[in-house]
């Protein structure tokens, strides 16, 4: 495989579910070391997607090409992906490192060559302190971390993870998500990374694809991604307030509203729910046509009531176009298109 080739290649990837379409024409490229972050709501295939790429579920049509070969028909155990959940799933009775060996166990090392080859992870994931405990020993990121060690010592080509931070405390989240991508980038492992959390897909990803409905609407750097939604749902996901007139319908990140006097603004609407999160004022206005938005604003920023009629102004805006419309998939056939 030259070095301009991707590791991974998905094009057109179909997937059906009792005839119902779960995946529509997924097709993506994956670099070697790249982290691509795939955030879409409950529902959107992410989960399917994975299985597919891991060979735990047959899609319906398409190509899955891994380091210049067309591994469609490959059988999971020989595909060279490693799949992670967000339920570490480890040996109960095993040790952490006969955890962490067990791939180079299985694949026929001595007891002594096993400990050698996996040394290095466990010290990159900083495990190497207690690789005697069993996984009802450690703590909810403690067994992350050893089942990321896992999935790293068989080697795989490419690591799936499928949102492995939420079922982890909220005040250590931040530290794993940290801790992954940077071993990740040190042993130059390509990722494909699944979550709904679009704080968690924006900063792990080198790039970040946002997944509706069994189709990847965009696909790009985080930056991008964030700062030019392309239709009504994406800029839900992403966080901005949506709203229209008569040109369509626009986008708003809620530190860019303003409220007021309800004669002062563009929109009137009643203050539903307000207070602090952080060092951030928070306040939920509700609008006659039932939307609500978010206004973020420092908390020493005079604030409003629950109850009170405001008014709702605003500095920018992004315009939005519509919902791509879903691709049309065959409903049948369980095998894959061949080259």
């Amino acid at each position: 495989m030259s070095s301009s080739e991707p590791v991974l290649r998905v094009e057109r990837l179909t997937s059906a579910w009792d005839g119902a379409p779960v995946l529509r024409g997924i097709s993506f490229d994956l670099r070697s070391g790249e982290l691509l972050s795939l955030l879409g709501p409950n529902g959107s295939g992410k989960t399917t997607l994975l299985r597919c790429l891991a060979g735990l579920d047959r899609p319906t049509g398409g190509q899955l090409w891994l380091r210049g070969t067309e591994i469609g028909r490959w059988p999971t155990h020989r595909r060279g992906i490693g799949l992670m959940s967000q339920e570490p799933a480890l040996f109960p009775h095993r040790t952490v490192l006969e955890n962490v060996a067990y791939a180079p166990l299985l694949a026929g090392r001595t007891d002594r060559a096993a400990r050698d080859e996996v040394a290095p992870l466990l010290q990159l994931l900083r495990i190497e302190a207690f690789v005697d405990r069993r996984p009802d020993q450690l703590s909810g990121g403690e067994r992350q971390r050893v089942a990321l060690a896992r999935t790293l010592a068989a080697r795989p080509a490419v690591v799936l993870l499928d949102e492995p931070f939420a079922s982890i405390d909220v005040e250590l989240r931040s530290e794993l998500r940290a801790e992954f991508r940077r071993v990740l980038r040190e042993l130059g492992v390509a990722a494909v990374h699944v979550t709904h959390d679009r704080e968690e897909g924006l900063f792990l990803g080198d790039r970040v694809g946002l997944l509706f409905d069994g189709q990847l609407e965009s696909l790009g750097v985080p930056s991008e991604i964030y700062a030019h939604p392309t239709s009504v749902r994406a800029a839900r996901l992403l966080g901005y307030n949506v709203g229209s007139d008569a040109t369509g319908p626009f986008a708003v990140r809620p530190g860019e509203v303003r409220l007021g006097a309800p004669g002062a603004g563009r929109r009137v609407g009643t203050v539903v729910a307000a207070g602090t999160v952080g060092d951030v004022g928070l306040t939920i206005v509700a609008f006659e046509d039932g939307a609500r938005w978010e206004v973020r604003v420092p908390p020493a920023a005079p604030g409003a009531s629950i109850g009170a009629r405001v008014g709702v102004d605003w500095d920018a805006e992004v315009p939005l176009g519509p919902a791509p419309e879903p691709s049309k998939e065959p409903k049948n056939g369980r095998t894959l298109q061949r080259p």
